[in-house]
C-alpha cells in the first residue's frame, strides 16, 4: 500500500525532519484547560452535558499526571479551544517505532483534533501515514500492541472501521487481529480491553462478539487472561495506564486488585469520574510515544 500524506501548514508547529529518541517510557498528555460534555456522542455523554466540575477536573487530571509522571517521562500537547476532546490524546493516533498513522474521526465534532495532532506528530519527527478521508479510524484508542508477543489488536464497530486494519498491518509491519466491539458502551477497544506486561490481558469478555472472543482464546492462554466483572467494566477498570509492572487505573474491585497483586502488578487507583462523564479515563487521557519495534521475548509462553 502506498502512503497517504496530505500536505498541511500549521504556523504555530514547525516540522522537524528528525525523529526524537525518548526514554522507554514516555506519554503524551493535554492539560484539561477546555474539557467539557459539549455533545453527545457516546452513552456515557448521556445527562452529562455541562455538568463537569471544573475545580475536580483540574484536580482529578492533575493526579493523574503526577501518578504517571513519577514512573515515566509525560509530555503535553497544548490544548486547543473548541476542542473539548482534544485532551484524549489516545485518540490521537497509534504509533510504532518511528512511525505514527494519524487518526481518522468518525465524528464530526472531533475530526478538528486532526490537524493539530498530525502536526505534532510530524514536529516530533515520525513518518507519518493518514488513512483515506472516508476511513474512520481512532488511533490507540482502537489499537493496542500485545505485551507478549508483536501483535497490534485492533477494534472496530463503532468509531474504527475494518478496513482500515489492512493499512495498520502494512504500514506499522505487523500483524493485527482484529476484534468486533458489540456494546455501545464501550465504544473504542481501550475501554475493555489492556495488554499488560508479560503478556497478560485485562479485558471485558461482555464488550466483544463470540468469534472475537473465541480469537482471543486462541492467542492468549487462560492463565495470562484476567476477565473482569461488570461492575469494573462500568469503572472503566480496563482503561488502564501500565508502565512496566505498574496499572494505574479509575478504580478496580478489591478482588481485582488482589488478582492483580498476585501475579505482581501495582495497582494505583486515581479518581477520575469528572472524564467518565464523557466517555474516558486512565488510558483514554494518554498516548504512550514510545512502542517498540522489535519483537517481544515470549514471555507469554506457560
Amino acid at each position: 500500500m502506498t502512503i497517504i500524506l496530505k500536505s498541511l501548514e500549521l504556523e504555530t508547529i514547525a516540522v522537524d525532519k528528525h525523529f526524537q529518541k525518548r526514554d522507554a517510557n514516555c506519554i503524551l498528555m493535554c492539560r484539561p484547560d477546555y474539557f467539557d460534555v459539549d455533545y453527545i456522542i457516546n452513552p456515557w455523554m448521556e445527562g452529562n452535558l455541562h455538568q463537569t466540575q471544573r475545580d475536580r477536573v483540574f484536580q482529578q487530571w492533575q493526579k493523574l499526571y503526577h501518578s504517571i509522571h513519577s514512573y515515566a517521562t509525560v509530555e503535553l500537547i497544548p490544548p486547543q479551544p473548541g476542542l473539548p476532546d482534544f485532551v484524549f490524546t489516545a485518540n490521537a493516533g497509534v504509533i510504532r517505532g518511528d512511525k505514527a498513522i494519524v487518526s481518522r474521526f468518525r465524528h464530526p465534532q472531533r475530526q478538528g483534533e486532526e490537524p493539530f495532532f498530525k502536526a505534532y506528530f510530524q514536529q516530533q519527527g515520525f513518518t507519518v501515514y493518514e488513512l483515506p478521508p472516508n476511513l474512520p479510524f481512532e488511533g490507540a484508542g482502537d489499537a493496542l500492541l500485545d505485551r507478549g508477543e508483536a501483535l497490534l489488536w485492533a477494534g472496530y464497530g463503532f468509531r474504527s472501521t475494518l478496513d482500515s486494519h489492512g493499512y495498520l498491518a502494512s504500514w506499522l509491519d505487523i500483524e493485527v487481529v482484529s476484534l468486533r466491539l458489540i456494546n455501545p458502551k464501550f465504544y473504542h477497544l481501550d475501554t475493555c480491553f489492556c495488554p499488560l506486561t508479560g503478556g497478560y490481558l485485562l479485558y471485558n469478555p461482555r464488550a466483544f462478539d463470540n468469534h472475537s472472543n473465541r480469537l482471543i482464546e486462541q492467542r492468549i492462554p487462560k492463565t495470562r487472561r484476567i476477565p473482569i466483572s461488570a461492575v469494573d467494566a462500568e469503572n472503566f477498570a480496563c482503561n488502564a495506564v501500565n508502565i512496566d509492572n505498574l496499572i494505574i487505573l479509575h478504580q478496580a474491585s478489591n478482588e481485582l486488585k488482589h488478582r492483580l497483586t498476585t501475579i505482581g502488578f501495582q495497582v494505583i487507583e486515581t479518581p477520575l469520574s469528572e472524564f467518565l462523564k464523557s466517555g474516558g479515563t486512565a488510558k483514554c487521557l494518554t498516548l504512550r510515544l514510545t512502542e517498540p519495534i522489535a519483537n517481544f521475548n515470549g514471555s507469554r509462553k506457560v
